[in-house]
């Protein structure tokens, strides 16, 4: 577990730390439907407090859109990274993305959609630079998924497969959290700082071994095999660690 003395988010020890949150799994708890995900109002309240407390070194660092992230932390607008750091916006509100060829991503988006047509309970998100296969309520073709994922890199070689919480995603080869990381590590005003990276999931790891790299702190929320230094035991957790700071 965490150590609570060390990182209760205070004036004293936030001007040392720059911190990195994903989103489903961590300031959220994971839902059936990605849409029907929420951060309570009280966390929200306290990634501002904590953002005061280290002039802004705080950032989102998952896999859903920008827009997606702004939205479930209205009226808090961060620093973020979306789509795995395929977008990215940074503290003075620069955005880039990294987009695929058109024609690409018109062909993903029609052939995903066709075949998971005829896999019930699985869901196909089109986020634009990236594309999430879902199979959180039909477990049994997570088989099918990961053969069509698969073939589509063979065809596309620009894509690679990250996988996740029953989910299969398709996103730019290049991208991913550590990257991410890294990229908002280089600037104001997360330079200089100590990174603390908190996530759950497979997406995160590439997050924890840039945090490790950097001499940072790495956060693993709930079990499972992870390079992660630290636990915390779920999203309630992550919340009341938060709280701490009130």
């Amino acid at each position: 577990m965490i150590r609570q003395a060390d990182f209760v988010p205070s004036l004293q020890v936030a001007e040392r730390y720059a911190f990195f949150f994903d989103v489903d799994g961590t300031l959220a708890a994971i839902k059936p439907r990605p849409e029907d995900v929420s951060i309570p109002v009280d966390t929200v309240r306290d990634l501002e407090r904590l953002a005061q407390r280290c002039a802004g070194a705080v950032a989102l660092v998952s896999g859903r859109p920008v827009a997606e992230l702004d939205a479930l932390v209205a009226p808090l607008r961060l620093p973020v990274a979306g789509v795995h750091g395929a977008e990215r916006r940074d503290f003075q509100g620069k955005v880039t993305r990294i987009a695929l060829d058109p024609a690409t991503v018109s062909t993903l988006g029609r052939e995903l959609e066709q075949a998971i047509t005829a896999l019930p309970g699985t869901a196909l998100e089109n986020k634009g630079m990236a594309f999430a296969l879902h199979y959180r309520q039909g477990l049994q073709h997570q088989r099918a998924l990961e053969a069509l994922a698969d073939g589509l890199t063979v065809r596309f070689p620009e894509l690679v497969v990250q996988p996740g919480k029953c989910v299969l995603e398709l996103k730019p080869r290049g991208v991913n959290k550590g990257a991410a990381i890294n990229d908002f590590m280089q600037q104001s005003p997360f330079v200089g700082r100590i990174p603390v990276f908190i996530g759950d999931d497979l997406t995160d790891e590439a997050g924890f071994e840039a945090v490790n790299t950097l001499a940072g702190i790495s956060i693993k929320v709930g079990i499972g095999t992870s390079v992660a230094q630290e636990r915390l035991a779920d999203v309630d957790a992550v919340h009341r660690w938060l709280a701490q700071g009130r």
